[in-house]
């Protein structure tokens, strides 16, 4: 059985997350969507908010959501790659702005934990130019955020940014 853990800040979950949910379950055979505890980033949404909507999301749209856990972790994401058991981390890519950072993950993972592998999927057309902090900017004004997030994502954002 081939474990992947998808990580990520998910503040909020998009559509984009969620197709490379979906496609990562047409390749592994288990998915762990892993909530980072980004000590770098101030989350609009706290670690149960977004596993609670991750989880709501996974549950209506994906096909094969048996398959996926959805946990909020802390630490670093290469000790708890090897700690659950991953042999793949599961990496979004939208633009060629993403790949610097990402390509630098990957090598600093590989040298923490050389038996999990990176692997990287291109985010849908559909959904490329979407960013969680793209989403909490049009929500905070006010903006429609339909079609871009669940419909459970656009009713937290509501009443977050109505307060």
């Amino acid at each position: 059985m081939t474990l992947a853990l998808y990580p990520g800040s998910f503040d909020p979950i998009t559509y984009g997350h969620l197709n490379l949910v979906e496609r990562g379950l047409a390749v592994f055979d288990h998915l762990i969507v892993a909530v980072a505890d980004n000590v770098r980033k101030t989350p609009l949404f706290t670690a149960t908010e977004r596993t609670e909507m991750i989880r709501a999301a996974v549950d209506e749209s994906v096909s094969g959501s048996d398959r996926v856990e959805v946990v909020a972790f802390s630490g670093l994401l290469s000790g708890y790659a090897m700690e659950r058991g991953a042999q793949v981390i599961l990496r979004g890519l939208r633009a060629i702005s993403d790949f610097e950072f990402e390509f630098q993950f990957a090598h600093m993972s590989r040298r923490l934990a050389p038996t999990v592998e990176t692997v990287f999927m291109m985010t849908g057309e559909e959904n490329f130019f979407v960013s969680s902090s793209m989403v909490r900017e049009i929500a905070s004004f006010g903006g429609p955020v339909t079609g871009l997030v669940p419909s459970e994502v656009e009713r937290r954002l509501r009443a977050k940014f109505a307060r």
